[in-house]
């Protein structure tokens, strides 16, 4: 039953590559394709509902062997990456519960997108999420998680931008993937700082040797894992990018921030449990992270004005409670509350265009709301509704420094570094020495003497224009004016008597006659 697995991730990416490669050569267009889409990505992914099923109930019976390798991806020296899956335990669990999340959202997406613009595109990034989520859960290694990884944040950003010819919506993706580019770097950096110490970068490896790593290397690992899953799963100082993030239509909301990937973040530390146990400050970590962006959420959340933005804050609220369970060493809980807000979470995004309808004819006490609001000093307020500025902190504290380093960094290399070094200038003026003595002679007889070879700037330009030049002075006195016009003059003849000869080859007889001679040498 372990080989089951890889279909789960397989049956989504198919179905990605039929949409795409359809869409691309005009088989699958327009209003009238759509259906041939929906029944593709939608039995892709039905199929791989029941296979994560058919594999979590062999796990249940115990009949899986906990991990299948499919082969090598790279084996060099002591690095060996393998094509493995974990076939047990919670990885399965998640699996399923996923797979079955995408099956609903895929089948609430088919009419809800009926008739727009971008249908197939939408469905072909659905179908690539959807794979490379599986695959993000299902790896056995460090390296297959990271490509499910970069897979769902590329995919996240192009259905963000789903109405790119919208500039808000352009630059609010842009600015959610450049900020889950930081985690990335913590991820990879986890990577490295794996292999490094464990000599493996496959994650039972890693969970095994836990014990055997020192304080400060199962630290370094574990807060390096940390950034990752603080800026995939919306944690302070990324929170700002969740709500940047509900540009895209509200299927993908549903699947990317309420049900599916946001929840990545804290698998990730879920995975690495006996890591970050021989880690108290990593511990600390998690546990005030989680706190502090739970507090942060809850009292935004307070002043949001719209559906999305309240349930964006109140995902980004539960899941500082997951990273707060998981450093007080509450990882069962944090488990089942992942599983449980993931399937609430869906449901809300899902139902949030009929907010509207459902809530029709109920009556909201005026006197208590105007009391609430009474109550609340007007700096609390004003600080919610802006979000605490998290943004233009992030913009201050970080945005602003690169471009002032970059700008200086600039300035150094122009005034200082090229001056001493001499910057790029054009050392020729010709393409050949031949033409340089035409131009030359052209220029003699137009009465035009001042002709330079090469010009630089600063000790090594002026350098390299003396000796060009010394050199130039050379081939053009004794080179060029003793034997050039000669050379020029007889090549000339020669490519005319060459040109004759060929035109006479190419004459029908003499080309038959060269065949033949040819045929006879050859037998």
């Amino acid at each position: 039953m372990d080989a089951l697995v890889i279909l789960i991730p397989l049956m989504p990416l198919s179905a990605a590559a039929a949409v795409g490669l359809g869409h691309l050569f005009g088989f699958i267009d327009g209003e009238t394709g759509e259906s041939i889409t929906a029944d593709i990505v939608g039995w892709a992914i039905t199929m791989s509902c029941l296979l994560a099923l058919a594999l979590l109930g062999a796990d249940l019976l115990g009949k899986n062997t906990g991990i299948y390798t499919l082969g090598h991806w790279l084996n060099s020296d002591t690095l060996d990456i393998p094509v493995n899956f974990i076939t047990t335990g919670f990885h399965v669990r998640l699996a399923a519960l996923f797979a079955v999340l995408l099956a609903l959202v895929i089948r609430f997406s088919m009419n809800y997108m009926h008739r727009e613009a971008g249908y197939h595109r939408f469905f072909f990034m659905l179908s690539l999420f959807s794979s490379a989520m599986l695959l993000l859960v299902l790896s056995g290694n460090a390296v297959g998680t990271f490509i499910g990884w970069e897979i769902v944040g590329l995919s996240s950003y192009f259905l963000i931008a789903y109405a790119y010819d919208r500039p808000v919506a352009a630059a609010n993706a842009t600015r959610v993937f450049v900020t889950n580019r930081i985690g990335d770097a913590g991820f990879i950096l986890g990577i490295g700082l794996t292999y490094a110490w464990v000599g493996s970068i496959n994650w039972n490896d890693l969970n095994t040797a836990a014990a055997q790593l020192s304080s400060g290397e199962a630290t370094a690992i574990a807060l390096s894992f940390s950034v990752a899953a603080f800026a995939k799963s919306a944690q302070l100082p990324f929170t700002s990018w969740l709500g940047r993030a509900m540009e895209g239509p509200t299927p993908s909301s549903a699947v990317f921030y309420g049900a599916v990937m946001v929840h990545a973040g804290v698998y990730l530390i879920i995975l690495l449990r006996p890591v970050f146990e021989y880690s108290t400050l990593a511990m600390a970590v998690l546990a005030v992270v989680g706190l502090i962006t739970a507090v942060y959420s809850f009292v935004v959340g307070l002043t949001q004005t719209d559906v999305k933005s309240s349930l964006i804050f109140a995902t980004s609220g539960q899941l500082g409670l997951m990273f707060l369970e998981c450093g007080l060493g509450f990882w069962q809980l944090a488990g089942w509350h992942l599983c449980a807000h993931a399937v609430v979470r869906g449901y809300l995004f899902l139902t949030a265009p009929s907010l509207m309808h459902n809530v029709h004819g109920l009556s909201v006490d005026s006197s208590q709301r105007k009391a609430s609001v009474g109550d609340t000093p007007a700096w609390k307020y004003v600080a919610s509704v802006q979000r605490f500025w998290l943004d233009p902190i992030t913009d201050w504290a970080l945005v602003k420094p690169v471009r002032g380093l970059a700008h200086d960094l600039s300035y150094f290399d122009d005034h200082i570094v090229d001056r001493v070094m001499g910057g790029a200038a054009p050392a020729i003026q010709a393409i050949s020495s031949l033409a340089q003595l035409e131009e030359r002679m052209i220029g003699a007889q137009l009465g035009n003497d001042s002709d330079r070879f090469a010009q630089g700037s600063g000790l090594a330009g002026k350098l390299t224009e003396w000796t060009a030049a010394i050199l130039h002075w050379f081939e053009d006195r004794l080179v060029l004016r003793g034997i050039g016009k000669d050379t020029i003059k007889y090549g000339r003849q020669l490519g005319h008597i060459a040109n004759k000869f060929e035109q006479s080859v190419l004459r029908p007889r003499y080309l038959v006659l060269f065949v033949l001679i040819t045929l006879l040498v050859a037998f």
